[in-house]
């Protein structure tokens, strides 16, 4: 079993909450990306108004939730040792959530809601990671 643990991707703190931050760019980004997409057909100003009713919500969505998740989130990689597991940059019980989340996106993607109400929903999403993601990497300067 002593072995085992050598196996083990060890990384320095700095490179978890990078790679945190980056994973929560990467999925805001693809989000706010599809949600672009779905806003492609729609008038100019109902276009407008949907993407920044989203972007509204999603700074409410951020400094409700999504603040504090990563401010708990950074204090728990602080308290791990120099050199953590690679896959400690989300605690355990987060990769279950990741999970759900994933699999509520595919049902909404395959759900008859239309494409403009997702798209308020997905910018929402993802525009709060992005600003989560600048939060981790503020952590960094």
């Amino acid at each position: 079993m002593k072995n085992l643990s050598n196996l083990k991707p060890a990384v320095p703190q700095s490179w978890l909450i990078g790679l945190a931050g980056s994973i929560w760019a990467g999925v805001g980004a693809m989000l706010c990306h599809l949600a672009i997409g779905w806003l492609q057909p729609v008038a100019a100003r109902e276009k407008f108004l949907l993407f920044g009713l989203g972007i509204v919500l999603a700074l409410a969505m951020y400094r409700t939730m999504f603040a504090r998740l990563v401010s708990k989130n950074l204090a728990r990689i602080e308290t791990l040792p120099a050199r953590g597991c690679l896959f400690a940059f989300q605690p355990w019980r987060s990769y279950i959530l990741i999970v759900l989340m994933v699999m509520l996106g595919l049902a909404m993607r395959h759900s008859p809601i239309p494409r403009p109400i997702l798209a308020v929903v997905y910018t929402t999403i993802g525009a709060a990671l992005l600003m989560g993601a600048v939060q981790y990497w503020r952590k960094l300067l």
